[in-house]
């Protein structure tokens, strides 16, 4: 997969911008609030772009959250 630089892509700057509060967000909550609709895809083309996020599963929800060290940046 080729990565979308996140200076160059509205849609992983509205990812980036929702997960910045360092909160965690579930994928309803990202494609809800960041509009958008591959949400695995927009964590790994932020990871290619050097931000720090973790996710973790409860049932069948994944959580995903911006490391703080990238969340205030």
């Amino acid at each position: 997969m080729k990565a979308a630089r996140l200076k160059n892509s509205a849609r992983l700057r509205r990812v980036a911008d929702l997960l910045a509060d360092g909160r965690e967000y579930s994928t309803l909550d990202i494609i809800i609030g960041a509009g958008v609709c591959a949400v695995n895809s927009c964590i790994a083309e932020l990871r290619d772009n050097g931000l720090a996020i973790t996710c973790r599963r409860e049932g069948n929800t994944w959580f995903y959250r911006m490391e703080a060290t990238h969340a205030a940046a």
